[in-house]
């Protein structure tokens, strides 16, 4: 017989409680064994006891179940995980409820598409759009679930109120592109599924009608415009396989078409400038077919001219850029200029790149070799040392008065931006007539009416003596003219 003390101690009570809650578990095992999720089975737990009876339910300890549950995981691991992972696996790849569920709302709503926008924001309250954001962005672009290839299968659920099977015209596609925008303002986790599904898209467009492509392109032109979209996304017309059938370029001429129909050429510019993709347009074409001339000629009959013009200076801009890193190169290893001035005319003619534009070049890449005196009464005389030299090449693109104005101009702000050349801007204007660089005209010109406003006054008061002098120059030479005829 038990001691008072040892029956009352805590210890004891623990005991029973767990032999309890074993006898319990052990139970459980016995039902689940026998469909044990169909048996009805009543709890009563009182005073460290367990009674069960079959018909009635009754659960008065969450701490007691909770240990049951462990304690079951504990007995059978496998199964429950298996269970979990059957339940997850369906619950990951069977969209085909989700569907139904969308199809069957936006049929509901027919055509309407401010109706249509409005079931799509209350259905996200009750359907996962964050896991079956792919099936949603299909349904509202195709009708239904898209295959590999972008085909819809034949026995999928589908319906008509959709991109494809909407009116190809801008208005209709402007409406759809409101309805995508409320839609992803309203769930902004949609951002990055929208974007993936365009991508998508925009690589199955072999498999759509040129009806649909046309449809496809004006709305993401539209959705480009109005920020919806990245322009990243366009990486996936550069497909090698739609460029070589052509399905690239015709499905940009709609895009672009839209997207400067809402913005302008200069909105789009900065659009493409943010992702690097302002010097790649020509790739929309084959590799036989990358030139400024197809690319011009391709968009001008299609009706962009000023796509046409943009990515014309684009290739500019780009051929100005490598002339003077491979100007800057050449002056380090001390090319002879001869070879120089050579490569720069070659070049110049094949980009038709302006004399002004070299000049300006030139000038830029000659003072960039130097690392320059900080102390303003030595800088003057190391850069007329250094300028002397470089005279001949820059005489070599100054044929012309335009570009003599040019290199002045550029000589002023250089004198201008870096202080310690203000004092030095008449030397080296003189350096550069003495050297046949500039000639009177341009120089007296500049000096009535066409110089810059930075720095004006100095550098005005600066050659008036030196202008002074021309003037004096041209008007004996013209005497002495008179008085030969």
């Amino acid at each position: 017989m038990l001691n008072r003390s040892v029956v009352n101690s805590p210890s004891l009570h623990i005991y029973l409680k767990i032999r309890s809650w074993l006898r319990l578990v052990l139970f459980f095992q016995a039902l689940e064994e026998n469909q044990f999720f169909q048996a009805h089975f009543t709890l009563y737990f009182e005073e460290e006891v367990v009674f069960i009876a079959r018909k009635q339910v009754v659960l008065v300890s969450c701490n007691m179940m909770m240990v049951c549950s462990l304690l079951v995981r504990i007995f059978h691991p496998k199964q429950g995980e298996a269970q979990r992972a059957e339940k997850d696996e369906k619950e990951r790849f069977d969209p085909t409820q989700f569907q139904d569920c969308i199809i069957q709302g936006l049929t509901e709503t027919g055509t309407d598409l401010e109706a249509v926008a409005k079931f799509l924001d209350a259905s996200g309250a009750k359907l996962d759009y964050r896991r079956y954001a792919e099936t949603l962005f299909d349904i509202l672009v195709a009708g239904g679930m898209l295959a590999p290839g972008g085909t819809l299968a034949d026995d999928m659920t589908r319906t008509n109120v959709c991109v494809f099977a909407a009116q190809e015209d801008l208005e209709t596609m402007q409406a759809f592109a409101q309805v995508f925008n409320k839609l992803i303002r309203r769930y902004k986790y949609l951002e990055k599924g929208f974007e993936d599904e365009v991508k998508k898209l925009l690589l199955f467009l072999k498999g759509f009608s040129e009806s649909e492509r046309n449809k496809l392109a004006m709305l993401t032109g539209i959705l480009l415009a109005n920020g919806t979209l990245n322009a990243s996304i366009l990486n996936s017309l550069y497909n090698e396989n739609l460029v070589k059938e052509g399905v690239s370029a015709a499905f940009a001429v709609k895009l672009f078409k839209s997207w400067i129909n809402e913005k302008d050429i200069n909105a789009v510019a900065v659009s493409l400038r943010k992702v690097n993709m302002d010097n790649r347009l020509m790739e929309l074409f084959p590799a036989n077919k990358q030139s400024v001339e197809h690319f011009s000629k391709y968009f001008t009959e299609a009706g962009l001219k000023e796509l046409s013009e943009y990515v014309r200076n684009q290739q500019t801009i780009g051929a100005r850029k490598e002339l003077q890193k491979e100007l800057q190169e050449q002056m380090s290893r001390g090319d002879p200029f001869k070879d120089i001035i050579l490569y720069v005319k070659e070049e110049m003619k094949k980009n038709n790149i302006s004399e002004q534009t070299v000049v300006a070049i030139i000038w830029s890449s000659v003072m960039s070799t130097v690392e320059w005196n900080k102390k303003e009464e030595l800088v003057a005389e190391q850069a007329i040392k250094h300028l002397k030299q470089y005279s001949p090449l820059l005489a070599a693109f100054t044929t012309q008065g335009q570009s003599e104005l040019t290199l002045l101009l550029k000589i002023q702000e250089y004198c201008y931006d870096n202080i310690h050349f203000m004092k030095a801007f008449q030397k080296i204007v003189v350096l550069f007539y003495k050297a046949e660089v500039l000639s009177e005209e341009p120089i007296l010109k500049w000096y009535k009416d066409a110089h810059l406003a930075k720095g004006k006054s100095v550098f005005l008061e600066q050659m008036k003596k030196f202008v002074e002098w021309l003037k004096n120059a041209e008007e004996e030479s013209e005497s002495e003219a008179e008085e030969g005829d």
